[in-house]
């Protein structure tokens, strides 16, 4: 339960104010067709964060014991990419050529890929050895996060102070990062 619940909180924070929600907005001001982008989003998350996870199980296998030096830098260095206000370029070109559900699909698999969500899958899978839990955290914290921007849009963006979220979700990434070097600590030190 603790894998899946850490997994929800930290990608539900990291996820406010990232170019996915925005992309969230973005889809749904030009379809005003909220339920076929809630499954968009809910469809790529799971797809991408199931590969990100099952990459982070690997490679958290891979490096045994270097991987808490290892979680504990990425945790620091997504605390620190937190910190930095996400801008979405310009809007993607699939919208021209798809109706909701497959553009918010294909965009959002696409936009997903090398994010910070995604990177905190993959280092919280290798943390907590565990697919399926931490992917359903993770996709949950997308969904907490991006639902209400695809309900309720700019309203949602200017409303929730997006700095204070940045800040807290970089506390928990760099909370983890603590963790990750203590546990390492007393697993070295107590042996």
């Amino acid at each position: 339960m603790e894998a899946f619940l850490i997994s929800a909180g930290v990608v539900a924070f990291a996820e406010l104010g990232d170019k996915t929600q925005l992309l969230a907005i973005l889809l749904a001001a030009r379809f005003r067709a909220p339920l076929p982008i809630v499954l968009g989003i809910l469809g790529a998350t799971a797809l991408n964060h199931t590969l990100a996870a099952v990459l982070g199980l690997y490679i958290g296998d891979w490096l045994g014991e270097n991987l808490r030096w290892i979680l504990a830098a990425s945790f620091l260095a997504m605390g620190i990419w937190t910190l930095i206000p996400d801008r979405l370029s310009s809007e993607p070109k699939l919208l021209d050529r798809f109706g909701p559900f497959a553009a918010t699909l294909i965009a959002f698999f696409l936009i997903e890929i090398g994010d910070k969500t995604q990177l905190a899958t993959m280092a919280l899978a290798a943390r907590f050895h565990s697919v399926f839990v931490v992917t359903a955290g993770t996709t949950l914290g997308m969904m907490i996060a991006d639902v209400p921007a695809v309900y309720l849009g700019d309203v949602v963006a200017t409303r929730i102070p997006l700095r204070m979220m940045r800040i807290v979700a970089a506390v928990i990434f760099l909370l983890l990062a603590l963790a990750a070097v203590l546990d390492f600590g007393r697993k070295f030190l107590f042996a």
